[in-house]
């Protein structure tokens, strides 16, 4: 059976992703790794199986994973084990995972046995009102942040996808689309307001029109790398995609075992680029809740950090009190206050969920406590 060119192609890259060698040493096992990046070859608390393989994740739905080792493509599923064993929602494996996992069925099928550790991830406030972490990807080594310059221009919803991409250990570029739809003035308008606000990431424009931008897009992807795309539905993700996969309609699968194919951009997956990169693709997320993410904070708003160091108190609230840096930075024009009312409304934002999960790590251990002294006492009274 013939393998098809997309097929192949992730053949290829997964097989010339940062190996270091055809095996991986410790102490205790000698672990096969012909796809496993560097980073890779330290199993998380050196207990992998002798005979598990090291897969990658590359499509989720739901309880359902797709994962991917040299030539093979497979339905997988979590052992109850794996599941026992994580302690949040977190610790699922998402796409883009490295995991440990055992084949069956000849082959066709495969069981997931831990996660490996991740050298970067992507992740935000899980949507509504439940405050506990959501993974969205994993391993991921440059993020393209889209943002459409006709409707969904938007700098403080960038500075949300800069934090969570910062806190993640993920470089971010920034790709304005449809720079067709607006006049050139108005464009570098666009681009003026996004330095105003400190953010210094890479910037390109495309334009599906004429083409500009693509080739510079392009000499950022380098086989076996991994990509992933950010941004709401409608800002021409779709189209990007088809033009770096090399294809004029972006290939559909599925993940459900019943076989009943879905959409594409319905759910997070793996894809191989035309010239061997990785793309994550995904679908536009509506919510970017902040939680645990006051490194990746410190980072995205690093000309507000600078100007603090310079206030008369080490305390200072940058609100009114005297001898405020930032606050004088404002007042002189050097600070844009539309940037720095941002930090503030993400920073109080990821306290509150940070205090929110906190109380429910501490209910959740406790309520852990009193099911396990119920057990161990109804355990008692049948020895008499």
């Amino acid at each position: 059976m013939t393998t098809s060119k997309p097929k192949q192609a992730l053949v290829n890259a997964l097989a010339n992703s940062d190996r270091t060698s055809d095996v991986c040493d410790d102490s205790e096992h000698t672990v096969p790794v012909a796809s496993a990046p560097l980073w890779a070859c330290t199993p998380p608390d050196k207990s992998c199986d002798l005979g598990a393989s090291i897969a990658r994740v590359t499509a989720v739905d739901r309880d359902q994973y797709l994962v991917r080792h040299a030539e093979s493509e497979v339905p997988a599923k979590l052992t109850g084990r794996a599941i026992y064993a994580s302690e949040s929602p977190a610790d699922m494996p998402c796409v883009g995972d490295w995991v440990h996992v055992e084949y069956y069925d000849s082959g066709a099928h495969a069981s997931i046995l831990d996660v490996l550790p991740r050298q970067s991830f992507l992740r935000r406030k899980r949507p509504g009102d439940d405050v506990e972490f959501q993974m969205i990807a994993a391993n991921i080594d440059m993020a393209f942040i889209v943002q459409s310059c006709h409707f969904d221009f938007n700098v403080r919803r960038l500075e949300r996808y800069l934090v969570m991409t910062s806190d993640g250990h993920i470089e971010p570029v920034v790709l304005l689309t449809k720079t067709d739809l607006v006049s050139p003035a108005a464009l570098e308008q666009l681009v003026s307001q996004i330095r105003h606000a400190g953010i210094g990431a890479k910037i390109i424009k495309l334009s599906n029109i004429s083409g500009m931008g693509f080739e510079q897009l392009r000499e950022l992807i380098q086989p076996g790398k991994t990509y992933c795309l950010l941004g709401s539905s409608g800002v021409g993700k779709t189209t990007l995609v088809n033009r770096l996969v090399g294809n004029s309609d972006l290939e559909t699968g599925a993940v459900s075992l019943s076989g009943e194919g879905r959409h594409t951009t319905t759910r997070r997956q793996l894809i191989v680029l035309e010239h061997g990169g990785l793309l994550i693709d995904m679908p536009g997320m509506r919510e970017l809740g902040m939680l645990g993410i006051s490194e990746g904070l410190d980072n995205s708003f690093a000309d507000i950090q600078a100007h603090s160091t310079n206030c008369r108190f080490a305390d200072c609230t940058h609100t009114s009190e005297p001898g405020c840096a930032i606050q004088s930075a404002i007042t002189q024009g050097e600070l844009d206050p539309g940037h720095f009312q941002s930090y503030l409304k993400l920073k109080n934002e990821s306290a509150f969920h940070d205090m929110s999960l906190l109380e429910k790590r501490k209910k959740d251990r406790a309520f852990g406590k009193l099911v396990r002294s119920v057990t161990k006492a109804k355990g008692k009274r049948k020895d008499y």
